[in-house]
């Protein structure tokens, strides 16, 4: 039914708990899983480029993203799941927008991902990705919390 899940990762515990999730459902279903990490650019390109060095830290975020994409990558693989790997650059936009767009552009059968389920002023100030991709994604979303 699920031949091709979507999972965004990133450095949480969170995404440790989503993959946990997709190693579990990935087998059963024949699945392909593409994970995903999202960098953003933008994030200190508004600062002082006089005090920092811009592109190094950007090229830090890619490469970071490369290493933690390998690493999930090598443990599904091991597992003996079929899978592929994308980071994604955005400039200052929506994450959540951009993880929707992939998953139409891979034709995702499934997102599963992990969310922090904050709430209240936290929700407000943080805003959530999770809640972005569930909104608008046109395939099912399998949110997974850490329980900790």
């Amino acid at each position: 039914m699920y031949q091709r899940i979507l999972l965004p990762v990133d450095h949480s515990a969170t995404c440790r708990c989503a993959l946990r999730e997709a190693l579990r459902l990935a087998p059963e279903q024949h699945a392909t899983v593409r994970l995903v990490h999202v960098v953003d650019m933008a994030q200190f390109a508004w600062s002082a480029n006089e005090f920092m060095d811009v592109p190094r830290l950007q090229e830090s975020l890619q490469e970071s993203g490369r290493k933690l994409l390998a690493e999930l990558a090598a443990g599904l693989q091991e597992a003996g799941i079929a899978t592929e790997t994308v980071l994604l650059e955005v400039w200052g936009g929506n994450l959540s927008h951009a993880l929707i767009e992939e998953a139409v552009r891979w034709q995702a059968d499934l997102i599963v991902m992990g969310t922090h389920g904050y709430g209240g002023l936290t929700h407000m100030l943080l805003g959530c990705v999770a809640e972005g991709v569930v909104r608008q994604a046109p395939v099912p979303v399998l949110l997974v919390r850490n329980p900790e």
